[in-house]
């Protein structure tokens, strides 16, 4: 589980740095501040996961399955959250993301799979709604293009 926590992360990081993964409308930086909260969101093909890691999450690696990773954060610790979503193509068919919990130590990430056009790059929109703790609940969307042909 160390592990895979510590892939997410370097799998953001690289998200965060490299245009080949991702051309796309989200912050370059992958975040959004709402107060003392930050919502940390990344989405990428599931074939950039390394096989053991799949496997140890639960996660299904293919050309036609894409993950979708949020963290929230509050004074430099992830907290505990409730986050949903919904996934769009540009013909605008929209489906739910159903995220879960990947916990690990005091760290919790929030993980949903979702259907991509495998061998191919297409443009989706995200709408993420993530209620942390008593706080009101905040809505992200961002356009993310993924590249599934990993």
């Amino acid at each position: 589980m160390r592990r895979l926590i510590a892939t997410l992360g370097v799998l953001l990081a690289l998200a965060m740095s490299a245009p080949v993964m991702a051309a796309d409308s989200a912050r370059p930086e992958r975040q959004e501040k709402f107060g003392d909260l930050i919502i940390h969101y990344n989405a990428f093909a599931s074939g950039m996961l390394q096989p053991s890691i799949a496997k140890d999450a639960g996660l299904i690696r293919s050309k036609g399955q894409g993950v979708i990773n949020i963290t929230a954060i509050r004074d430099g610790k992830t907290v505990p959250a409730s986050v949903s979503g919904t996934i769009k193509d540009l013909t605008g068919r929209e489906k739910p993301l159903i995220f879960r919990p990947i916990n690990e130590n005091s760290a919790v990430n929030y993980i949903a799979q979702f259907a991509v056009e495998p061998d191919s790059s297409a443009t989706y929109i995200f709408t993420i709604n993530v209620k942390a703790g008593d706080d009101d609940a905040h809505t992200l969307s961002f356009n993310q293009e993924i590249f599934s042909d990993q």
